[in-house]
């Protein structure tokens, strides 16, 4: 388990590089803290917002899912989890000055939110794999409509 635990982390860092759009081509060797110098002003402080809430908020996602896989009566705790995050990437679009951001900013919370809430969602994580296809290529897409912003 801490295996798994220790890779998601070390994914999220990559991640939360692609998360902002600060990755070129197919690595993703930028560091969290300079994403923000990759766009200009009041984006690049959303952006900034939006890597400070996916560092806080990616490893106690990551540990909830995969406690559920470990112990399914703590899907309530893995549901709050992804509810939270959910919040905090709203709470780093809401201030944007860009209207557009800001919609975006909510529709990837809506989605998250509306996962965290999905009994189906949770039901289809059986094993730490889906926990990575979750963490990885999953949690990418619900945060798609604010990735494009900080490329």
């Amino acid at each position: 388990m801490r295996r798994t635990i220790r890779t998601l982390l070390v994914g999220g860092v990559l991640l939360s590089a692609a998360a902002c759009g600060t990755a070129t081509g197919t690595t993703a060797t930028t560091t969290v803290a300079s994403a923000p110098s990759a766009v200009p002003g009041a984006i690049g402080s959303t952006c900034e917002a939006l890597s400070r809430a996916y560092g806080k908020n990616m490893a106690p996602l990551a540990q909830s899912l995969t406690a559920f896989v470990a112990d399914r009566k703590t899907v309530t705790r893995a549901q709050d989890s992804l509810a939270t995050f959910a919040t905090a990437v709203a709470d780093a679009t809401k201030a944007s000055d860009d209207a557009q951001i800001r919609a975006d900013g909510k529709q990837a919370a809506d989605r998250m939110r509306a996962k965290s809430a999905d009994k189906k969602f949770f039901a289809t994580i059986k094993t730490t794999k889906d926990v990575e296809q979750t963490m990885g290529p999953t949690l990418t897409e619900w945060l798609s409509p604010v990735a494009r912003h900080c490329s």
